[in-house]
């Protein structure tokens, strides 16, 4: 179970040869990406576990969950995009049901990520699926 959206970026990924290009693709996704205003960069809302800095701010309206997120690394911004393409529009209880290793294995981003930004992903999957467990 995944956003359509998630679903459209693995078949992308399926088309991109190799791995730079794909590292490429998810650079472009966060550029893509609305940044964070500052007013949201704060203490509550960073993301602890991540070697650059990371900012996630939920957002939850009519039971779905959504979130913005912003980092000063190019890379770790399209991570959040993609994580956001993973998770936006789901409900509360899909977004706890959503096996996020299992998916992101999908686009074969595990082997291509130094450990810090591997650790930097999980702990940002974690943020969301606390989240979405405090409801």
């Amino acid at each position: 179970m995944s956003a359509q959206a998630f679903e459209d970026l693995a078949e992308t990924f399926e088309f991109l040869d190799d791995w730079e290009e794909r590292y490429r693709h998810v650079i472009e996704l966060g550029k893509a990406m609305p940044p964070l205003d500052d007013t949201f960069k704060v203490p509550a809302l960073k993301v602890q576990g991540c070697a650059s800095q990371v900012w996630l701010r939920p957002v939850i309206a009519n039971g779905r969950f959504d979130f913005q997120g912003d980092s000063d690394a190019m890379i770790v911004r399209g991570l959040i995009a993609v994580l956001h393409s993973l998770y936006a529009g789901l409900t509360l209880a899909e977004v706890l049901k959503v096996d996020a290793p299992a998916e992101l294995a999908r686009l074969g981003l595990n082997d291509h990520l130094s450990a810090q930004r591997s650790n930097g992903l999980r702990a940002m999957v974690e943020r969301i699926r606390s989240v979405a467990a405090e409801g």
